[in-house]
């Protein structure tokens, strides 16, 4: 399937010429060692895929006894792979490296030695288990790749045209007209359900069935439990607590993670390690309080106050109903139907952080609680960094009658802040200096 991330991948190969390997992280099952394939059959002579999650016995005998001999080295691989390797024209991809941390160590003298160029694939990439004991190697550039977003899921479609013409609405604040925001909305509302896991799009293609596209999920729903048991030791528990609470904590009104649901008395430094590993799997993507917004928004954020959104939209909603059968996940008809209630909120506001994130941005909220003063009592669902200026997101259904919180932050912050969004599912409005955007325009922010 057409990515994105391969355009960054050309970049990368054109203006490093074999300088630095580039590490592509992500989530399991995101597609990194699918378009690292891809890349190697179209831009280079021969490719040669080391995996090192199922590494054969030979070719860690090589790792082990041969890296100080590359000549050998190469040989070696080239003939048990049964592939030419030719110089400067070939790429070698360490997959799963952090399988296998002493590969990855090997990076910096691979890439001094200047022959081939280099990518490796990998989840947790970070995390201490996976670093320990090795100098991590200077020489690499530090990509991450995401679930598909809308483009790339309207590309899967056969659908080129439509982002284009989108964007020039965007650019122009144009409405694009009952008929053509109906449409997009239906192709939008197939997104949410299907996700960006290419698995899931690809079932969802062949078959045009949810849920065809719902076994999918639910298997890599089952692999993140797997891998959590196999991989977070010594506070698995603690990890898997997190994620299945994640619907939970979303439905709710009040969206901050509470770890009193969990545990009674539960404290945030006995979870750091467990939030920490699923923030490097990229199996939820972290949203902080920033408490003073006109600054650099990672110089004031809370690392104890945040929302936990999921990765992928796609498996929130599967994961919703794991336990139930496909037939009985309400919100599947909800959201095709365009009657979401009760969820709404949890699904909008996942949707924006997935987006933002793919986009970029690193997520951050306001929140200030003052019951002696309803005038200082407001939470803001994002704040991204938009042309040198901080600004203010709502996610808001389409019956909406008010924006109170985005009200009371302007004029606290007035002159201080950029433009002001609010994201929902009707067409473009622009209304008391406020840009209203249908969700589907998230990615252009």
């Amino acid at each position: 399937m057409r990515r994105k991330i391969y355009s960054r991948l050309l970049e990368w190969k054109e203006r490093d010429k074999g300088s630095c390997a580039l590490l592509l992280d992500g989530a399991r099952r995101v597609g990194k060692s699918y378009i690292a394939e891809e890349f190697g059959k179209n831009e280079y002579k021969s490719f040669l895929l080391i995996d090192f999650a199922h590494l054969p016995r030979e070719v860690h005998e090589i790792f082990e006894n041969d890296i100080n001999d590359f000549d050998l080295f190469f040989n070696k691989l080239s003939a048990f792979y049964r592939t030419t390797l030719y110089r400067r024209n070939s790429l070698i991809i360490f997959d799963e490296v952090q399988r296998y941390p002493a590969a990855r160590q090997l990076i910096k003298y691979l890439v001094a030695d200047g022959r081939y160029d280099y990518i490796e694939t990998g989840s947790l990439i970070s995390l201490r288990m996976n670093i320990e004991n090795i100098v991590i190697p200077s020489e690499e550039e530090h990509l991450e790749m995401f679930p598909m977003d809308f483009e790339e899921f309207l590309w899967a479609m056969g659908d080129e045209t439509t982002i284009p013409f989108l964007r020039e609405s965007f650019e122009s604040c144009r409405p694009l007209g009952q008929a053509m925001h109906k449409r997009v909305m239906n192709d939008f509302r197939q997104y949410l359900l299907v996700g960006g896991m290419p698995q899931a799009v690809e079932a969802y293609i062949k078959t045009k069935s949810f849920e065809a596209a719902d076994r999918i999920k639910r298997r890599i729903l089952t692999l993140y439990r797997e891998d959590i048991t196999k991989f977070a030791k010594g506070y698995e528990a603690k990890v898997l607590s997190i994620f299945d609470e994640l619907p939970s904590q979303l439905s709710k009104t009040e969206k901050k993670y509470k770890l009193s649901d969990i545990c009674k008395g539960a404290r945030f430094r006995d979870y750091e390690d467990a939030f920490m590993w699923l923030s490097e799997s990229m199996t939820v993507n972290n949203c902080y309080n920033a408490t003073e917004p006109t600054a650099g928004l990672s110089m004031s954020m809370e690392h104890s106050t945040r929302k936990c959104y999921m990765g992928d939209t796609g498996l929130l909603i599967t994961h919703s109903f794991m336990d139930d059968s496909f037939t009985d996940n309400e919100l599947y008809r909800d959201i095709l139907l365009d009657r979401l209630h009760v969820n709404e909120g949890m699904i909008m506001e996942n949707i924006a952080a997935q987006e933002l994130r793919s986009g970029g941005h690193r997520l951050f909220f306001y929140s200030r609680s003052d019951t002696s003063n309803r005038a200082n009592h407001m939470e803001i669902d994002f704040l991204i960094r938009r042309k040198r200026k901080i600004c203010p997101i709502e996610v808001k259904s389409g019956t909406y009658r008010a924006h109170s919180s985005l009200d009371k932050f302007k004029t606290k912050f007035k002159g201080k802040i950029g433009q002001a969004y609010i994201l929902y599912t009707k067409d473009i409005m622009v209304k008391d200096e406020v840009i209203h955007l249908p969700l589907y325009m998230t990615m252009f922010l």
